[in-house]
């Protein structure tokens, strides 16, 4: 991982430090934007608008932001030149199917496991990114980072059951909540591993510009989404009373930050890898918990208390003790 370079290499080439800042920068930028992002909706987004609708949009913003900054950089003509179907659909196409498979067998899961053992099952996502970076990319860990993980895990858990709800299980037959809800919920984590490591061999291994993968895998998301409306309760919601209803200009605001968000997916992606984005997402936990202390003033609960030193220790670990080759004694 370009973030877990040693200092001393960072000294002497410029350019690893330059890469190293990025990182830093924008898991920083996305922390922020992840943690932000449940508060702004809640007061940005009225109940009436339609999911489906702002997903569209978001998704067309990121789009026009990724075609912007290829073009402020001066890629926009290169990758127009190198862009093939199949090299798109082998880069894009594969993650964004794995994806959406991953959030329906997510929907499922939801309604047949209560929260406590939800989250946890949902938390391994994070060992299973570890694994097929691994597996893909040859990418191994060291032993502190291992731990580092289990940590994170624990603590992704801690925050998950302290800012979920009390919900138990719809069913009380043992195989309904195994086939409907254990199986789907770690079939999906072991897709979301797979589906980041592909993200992230896509972008280090093939050199897909990142944005390029943006806008691909949200027109990808966007044709599935739009399928799935002659059939769903949105699709018949936006038929019955418009695209934009219930929106305000304010309704702009979460959206296009979702879709900054959803760029700064791909650079930590191309920069770090998968496993740094996770590190990312759990600790923007904490910064919504912190964020509802300040603006709503609701203290944090314990175990976002137990969370937050678990999470910078894992940090620290995973940052400080990088797998390094042995080297081969004459």
């Amino acid at each position: 991982m370009a973030a877990t370079g040693s200092k001393k290499v960072n000294s002497e080439n410029p350019a690893a430090a330059k890469t190293v800042g990025k990182v830093w920068f924008y898991s920083l930028l996305l922390t922020l934007q992840y943690g932000a992002q449940p508060l702004i909706s809640k007061r940005f987004v009225r109940h009436e608008v339609i999911v489906t609708s702002s997903v569209l949009t978001c998704e067309a913003v990121k789009v026009i932001c990724a075609f912007v900054l290829m073009a402020k950089e001066g890629t926009l003509k290169k990758n127009y030149r190198e862009w093939t179907l199949f090299g798109s659909l082998t880069a894009s196409g594969l993650p964004a199917a794995i994806y959406a498979l991953q959030n329906s067998l997510l929907q499922i899961s939801y309604k047949n496991l209560d929260s406590l053992t939800f989250s946890i099952l949902n938390q391994t996502k994070l060992f299973f990114t570890a694994l097929f970076t691994y597996i893909i990319l040859r990418q191994k860990q060291s032993i502190q980072q291992i731990g580092a993980l289990f940590l994170l895990i624990m603590a992704a858990v801690l925050l998950s059951v302290g800012e979920g709800s009390s919900k138990a299980s719809s069913s009380s037959n043992p195989d309904e909540i195994l086939f409907y809800g254990i199986v789907p919920v770690l079939v999906a984590s072991v897709l979301s591993g797979m589906a980041s490591a592909l993200c992230q061999w896509a972008s280090q291994v093939k050199k897909h510009s990142s944005y390029l993968m943006t806008v691909e895998m949200s027109i990808i998301g966007s044709l599935c989404l739009i399928s799935s409306t002659s059939k769903s309760p949105d699709g018949e919601a936006i038929r019955q009373h418009g695209f934009f209803y219930g929106w305000t200009a304010l309704t702009l605001i979460p959206v296009i930050l979702n879709a900054v968000g959803g760029i700064l997916v791909g650079l930590v992606t191309s920069y770090a890898g998968g496993v740094r984005k996770g590190f990312v997402i759990v600790s923007a936990l904490l910064v919504t918990a912190l964020l509802q202390f300040i603006f709503d003033g609701k203290l944090p609960s314990p175990y976002c208390l137990v969370a937050l030193p678990l999470v910078m220790i894992s940090i620290s670990i995973y940052q400080k003790y990088p797998y390094r080759v042995k080297k081969k004694q004459m």
